[in-house]
């Protein structure tokens, strides 16, 4: 957890390094504890007046394709040197439209415990075929209570950015 301070100077960071025409506007840079994701705004193509949602929805993602294999030596270059100085795996996106892609992201392992009632949470959602396995269970899981509990998150990252604030002036802050 970063505070918002750390955040805006990493964000900054990213701002100024960044070739000009990467992309049109950076939309997110988002860190933990493993990565960085960066990803910015590119120009939408052209389509023909008209066009059905099947032309523009496969232009915007031949777009976001088009993006990543064209910059992919400019993003390399940045990411060694972001990866160097923040310690960090950097990972790329980009949204075109209303189209969103990630990608060269991270799947990093969670060791977790769960009891038997746990278990066949995530057993019951691997019988009913809506994930292959318990890890893709349990990021259902994770990615579900994020969707409905994003205010209640957003309040409790608020708070804990307040308590590292804190701690940050407390007795054996570095002067």
């Amino acid at each position: 957890m970063i505070t918002t301070e750390q955040h805006d100077k990493l964000r900054g960071w990213f701002t100024g390094r960044l070739p000009d025409d990467l992309f049109e506007s950076l939309t997110e840079v988002t860190v933990d504890r493993e990565e960085i994701t960066v990803v910015g705004r590119i120009p939408e193509p052209r389509v023909a007046e008209g066009a059905s949602a099947a032309e523009k929805e496969a232009a915007l993602q031949s777009r976001i394709q088009e993006f990543r294999e064209r910059t992919r030596e400019q993003r390399i270059e940045v990411a060694h040197e972001a990866e160097h100085r923040f310690r960090k795996k950097v990972s790329w996106g980009a949204q075109c439209g209303g189209e969103r892609a990630l990608f060269t992201h991270i799947a990093a392992p969670v060791m977790t415990r769960l009891r038997q009632p746990e278990r066949q949470v995530l057993d019951t959602l691997i019988a009913a075929g809506v994930a292959r396995s318990r890890s893709d269970a349990l990021a259902w899981c994770v990615r579900l209570v994020q969707r409905h509990t994003d205010d209640w998150l957003t309040e409790l990252r608020d708070s804990l950015e307040h308590v590292q604030r804190v701690r940050a002036q407390g007795p054996d802050a570095e002067e």
